[in-house]
Parts: C-alpha cells; structure tokens; sequence
C-alpha cells in the first residue's frame, strides 16, 4: 500500500505484527461482533494487514452488559474452536475486558471480578458525558491494587476536549491513555480525530488499539491515509503496544 511519490501513508502499513488490545470481536457478549461469523470475518479483516494477535476486550458495564470472566470466557472458547475448526491456528487469542468505571466497578475490584490485560493493565472507560463522581477514588483503588489504569478513547470524552489540562491532570494521576485507531481515521468526527493527534504530539499517549466492533469500521482503518511525518511518532507507539502485551 505504501505510495513512494506521496507525502501520505497507509496507517495501516505500520501495523504488520500489531498487537490489538482493545476491540468487540467476540461474539454474542457485548455491541460487537454478533455472530461466530462475523468475529471470523474481522479476524481475517485484520491479518489482511498482518494483524493476527488480539486481546478480546468485551465491555463489562453495569445494567447494559452484565459481563463476568466466566462469560468472557465462553465466548473465548467458543471462538478459538472457531479458528481451529477453519485452520486458523497462527491467530494469537487472550481475553480482558473494558471496564466501565460506575457505580459497581470498585465492588468487582473489590471481588476481583475484572479481567486484566497481561496480568497488570487494567482497560477502562467512562461515561461520555461527564466523569463518574468515584472516578479518582476508583483509580486510586486501582493502582493500590498493584494495576496500571489505562483510559481508553480519551480523545473521545468531549467534557476532557474542552480543557486540555484535564488531561494533563489525569497524567498526574499515572493514568495510561490508549488512542484509537478509528480516531486517527477520523471516524467519530474531525473533533475526535484532532485531540488524538494533539495527544500524540504532546507526547500523552502509551498505546493505540482499535476498538473495532465490525466491518465498517474495520474498512475504515484500512482506508485510511495519514501524512508521513506523523510515521515518526506512531511507529514508537505501535512498538511499545506490541513490547508491552505481546
């Protein structure tokens, strides 16, 4: 896909050996992926691009979705007897979860009902809209725990957007900020796409992911072309998703 004669390039060219840490392609669990099908399609999607390493990360939302590590874990196997049964057995499959921060998170902390990435990383998320009143006490709780929090989508929070320095703040705090993909394709709106390229360029971003839920999206990230000079501060953070999740 890469293009000699044009200051633009496939994101998707840096991605070869990409691990994704956040995405909805299990099936059947959450407001991605509804079907085994349709799970298998985004896998083969991704290893068009030479993607083959996932950590499922279904939403764990309380009253929308009721998600617990024996429920991510059905899904899970059913979608590994998937690949093995179509002789993709080079796909590389762990489960985690994205983590609402609500009224019920610091209970399933408190249970240990989460589900980390790679042992030490906890996903989360919080309401669009504004901030969870617990919000600082429940990343307190988190790091206390022996967890590294990492927010999710933070270009997507549009209460953060309007004050930069909200986001500096939770950098005092040693939240991780992980970037989507779609953003960067501009998929939610110029807006979004902005502040993660802002985000970037200060610097304030550890990982990228996808958060894909399905095939539109999908194709979204592949048709998307970024300005070479931008190369130089993706590839770094490509690099330290794999290093750190592999």
């Amino acid at each position: 896909m890469f293009d000699f004669f044009s200051r633009k390039i496939y994101l998707v060219d840096l991605l070869k050996g990409f691990v994704d840490i956040h995405n909805h392609i299990l099936p059947g669990i959450d407001d991605g992926a509804k079907t085994i099908e349709q799970s298998l399609d985004l896998i083969k999607g991704f290893a068009e691009f030479g993607v083959k390493n996932f950590v499922c990360t279904p939403h764990i939302m309380h009253n929308y979705y009721e998600n617990t590590p024996a429920s991510i874990a059905a899904s899970y196997d059913k979608l590994k007897l998937a690949l093995a049964h179509e002789n993709m057995e080079d796909t590389i499959l762990d489960r985690a979860a994205e983590h609402m921060i609500d009224d019920n998170f610091e209970d399933l902390l408190a249970r240990k009902d989460i589900m980390p990435l790679k042992k030490y990383h906890l996903l989360v998320e919080m309401s669009f809209l504004q901030a969870p009143i617990n919000f600082d006490r429940a990343i307190q709780k988190i790091t206390s725990a022996g967890y590294f929090p990492i927010l999710a989508h933070p270009e997507r929070y549009g209460f953060l957007r309007g004050n930069f320095r909200r986001y500096e703040s939770l950098k005092r705090k040693n939240i991780l900020f992980q970037v989507n993909l779609l953003s960067l394709a501009g998929y939610y709106g110029d807006d979004k796409k902005s502040m993660a390229y802002k985000l970037i360029e200060k610097d304030l971003v550890e990982f990228l992911a996808s958060d894909v839920h399905n095939a539109d999206q999908l194709n979204a990230i592949k048709e998307t072309t970024i300005p070479k000079r931008y190369a130089k501060k993706l590839n770094p953070l490509v690099n330290k998703t794999i290093e750190t999740f592999w």
